[in-house]
């Protein structure tokens, strides 16, 4: 029985946030949790910031997470674990893909003022940032190997595959592969799996130089 498990998913819109947050709530459902989720995706059609508070556990009764009480954040986009960085609990967990995308409006100022040699932020600034509040930070190339898995949409069962290579993660990695086949299309499934095995795996070696 799982007392309280706090995950706090994000990322922009397009990027399948939703589906991933589906898996896992299935998996959840397949081994008799309880679950409850809040989401936020008004601008998902625009490339918006989305996000979902994931809750797991007989003690859960709110759909929201309150700050500094997320046991993991699941991030799609880099930038986008700083805007709910606060959530996150003291030395909590970090799964994030490396990829930025940088919001429309922080674009348009740096062309806007081009003439004074503005900077996009980095993932080296990002990850300094994050170490502030944890040291237990996974950084995959999720766009990457979900190219390797066949499918460049499968950057989120990629995700959910590192979060199963957890010890702490409250599902089992046959449980989600099992959620997976039940919410994708049926002609992606073995993709998504390859996907989900090698998000496995690198966070697997992760883990081990952590």
């Amino acid at each position: 029985m799982v007392a309280g498990y706090n995950i706090m998913l994000s990322g922009v819109g397009g990027q399948g946030l939703m589906l991933l947050s589906s898996i896992i709530g299935n998996a959840c459902n397949k081994l008799g949790l309880k679950v409850i989720t809040g989401e936020q995706h008004g601008l998902s059609q625009r490339s918006g910031s989305i996000y979902v508070h994931l809750r797991i556990g007989e003690k859960v009764h709110s759909p929201l997470i309150p700050y500094g009480f997320a046991d993991m954040i699941i991030s799609m986009e880099a930038t986008e674990v700083l805007r709910y960085i606060e959530f996150l609990k003291d030395d909590g967990i970090i799964i994030m893909n490396r990829r930025i995308m940088h919001p429309s409006l922080v674009t348009a100022d740096i062309a806007k003022h081009r003439d004074e040699n503005r900077r996009y932020i980095t993932l080296e600034q990002i990850f300094a940032q994050l170490k502030q509040v944890t040291s237990n930070i996974i950084i995959l190339d999720a766009t990457k190997l979900a190219e390797l898995a066949g499918n460049p949409r499968t950057e989120n069962t990629v995700l959910s595959g590192a979060a199963s290579a957890l010890q702490e993660f409250p599902i089992d990695k046959d449980v989600l592969k099992e959620a997976i086949k039940d919410l994708v299309p049926s002609k992606t499934i073995e993709e998504n799996i390859r996907a989900f095995d090698l998000g496995y795996e690198e966070a697997k070696k992760i883990l081990t130089s952590l």
